[in-house]
């Protein structure tokens, strides 16, 4: 190779040696995610993880239920975090910190993506309170602490409402979430002489009887419970109202099993909503399902002991109700009154339709299967014409054992609007102890058995009444 070649060669590789160092100085270049601050405190050291977003399996037609909103990696911080004690709150169990909370949750919520803080360790006492929107998106409630309201009727201030204790407002893009604990001191609200059969030899005083719920969401839109330890409402544990896009995972729910009127989630005229992997044992319906409610999927829930999950009730003072695409699905219920449950009063109008309950295990249970539109708290009820509408109900994989006081399986349809459409397959429920009771009861009900069921089910008629009363008044 002559001098001319060399020189060639040596001049190129000086020039690819020039291009590559300013590809490996930028390469020492990393990001730093910026320090986490508290405003109104100095810097913290660790910020609360979220709970991360359990993704359950979802039907072929699933409701619109939001997806976590903030999957973030654990590592990831929020930028502004709003530490209830950096406002006065005290956290010793007995000292007023509504004051505090009410001053955190004004100043997040003007801020997008803010956390307001209930830090670990410590017992936040706060009267009722109305926490109102709208808010910057993203807003988070973190509950690592143990949050409560005053113990007992005796100590509830005069001038705060009877009816709700936490109530969330107006919101949208809102997350309550935490390791913590929501405890309700129900118990002396519990024993009140007008509760039921806390009176004189089992009776029930006149009221009035107000308890107040624990929490309620009214009016919003996008929101997302999880991770919470829920217990001893003095009344419902948590209601929404007139809302759309919940969802609700990995909650723990307890109260005793006496406790009145305690259940565990209510919805009423609201849309998409998905209640995931949650375990809830109360004095009354784990779930229930008032009217206006539609695309509700609840999925690995374990319920009871409880008066199980129920669609109602429905159609009470001759209201109209409108229920449809409720799907029940993976669920336990164990020492219960009732297992899954449709109830409506009679004189009520509008329709039930569209409900599946599949793959549910029934343990010791009362009432496996119940259909009763003749529901009624007295024995003053009249019977009335008018009815709400039962329709495409489909029973499926429905396992386990009974409680012998009871038939496991009972459909009591209008005298005038029958129960039409109902699906039975694949029902096996055995008696928990002595013999099988072979006597599920019918009436106006009609339906098929795609499998034999256990025990049989001999009442349910087949195909369609001759007639139903006019169908405008089911309309929904």
């Amino acid at each position: 190779m002559d001098l001319a070649h060399v020189c060639f060669f040596i001049w190129i590789l000086a020039i690819l040696t020039f291009y590559q160092h300013p590809i490996n100085v930028n390469a020492r270049y990393h990001y730093h995610k910026k320090q986490q601050k508290t405003k109104g405190s100095p810097f913290i050291d660790e910020a609360p993880a979220l709970a991360p977003a359990v993704v359950p399996s979802t039907p072929a037609d699933p409701p619109s239920i939001p997806s976590d909103p903030y999957p973030t990696d654990p590592g990831d911080t929020s930028d502004c975090i709003f530490d209830v004690t950096a406002y006065g709150a005290v956290g010793d169990g007995s000292s007023d910190d509504t004051a505090a909370f009410r001053e955190a949750w004004k100043a997040a919520c003007s801020v997008e993506s803010a956390t307001i803080l209930v830090p670990s360790d410590k017992i936040f006492t706060i009267t009722s309170t109305i926490f109102s929107g709208p808010c910057k998106p993203g807003l988070v409630l973190q509950v690592n602490g143990v949050l409560m309201p005053p113990k007992g009727p005796d100590c509830w201030p005069k001038a705060d409402s009877r009816k709700q204790w936490l109530v969330f407002y107006r919101l949208d893009d809102m997350k309550l979430t935490g390791n913590g604990t929501i405890e309700g001191n129900g118990h002396e609200w519990w024993e009140l002489p007008c509760k039921p059969h806390r009176g004189p030899k089992g009776s029930s005083l006149p009221g009035p009887c107000e308890s107040p719920a624990m929490i309620r969401f009214f009016m919003s839109s996008n929101i997302v419970v999880s991770g919470l330890r829920m217990q001893n409402s003095p009344q419902f544990h948590m209601k929404f109202d007139g809302c759309e896009g919940v969802l609700i995972e990995e909650l723990s729910i307890s109260t005793p099993k006496l406790s009145p009127n305690t259940d565990g989630i209510h919805i009423e005229n609201t849309k998409s909503v998905g209640i995931y992997n949650s375990m809830i044992s109360n004095g009354d319906d784990c779930i229930s399902i008032g009217p206006g409610c539609s695309n509700v999927d609840i999925n690995g829930v374990t319920c009871g002991p409880s008066h199980g999950i129920s669609i109602g009730s429905l159609g009470v003072h001759n209201s109209q109700a409108c229920v449809s695409n409720i799907t029940v699905r993976n669920a336990v219920i164990r020492e219960s009154d009732n297992g899954v449950r449709i109830k409506t009063w009679q004189g009520g109008t509008g329709s039930v339709s569209g409900i599946s309950f599949e793959n549910i295990q029934m343990e010791n249970v009362r009432n496996c299967i119940i259909v009763d539109q003749y529901y009624c708290l007295s024995k003053e009820c009249l019977n009335q014409t008018s009815a709400v509408y039962v329709t495409d109900i489909r029973y499926k994989n429905i396992k386990g054992t009974y409680d012998v006081r009871n038939p496991p399986i009972h459909f009591a349809c209008s005298d005038t609007v029958a129960c039409t459409n109902i699906t039975m397959a694949e029902v096996e429920l055995l008696p928990q102890e002595g013999e099988l009771v072979d006597d599920p009861f019918c009436w106006n009900a009609y339906g098929i058995e795609e499998t034999l069921t256990i025990p049989p089910i001999g009442c349910l008629q087949e195909g369609m009444p001759q007639a139903i009363t006019e169908t405008s008044q089911y309309s929904c």
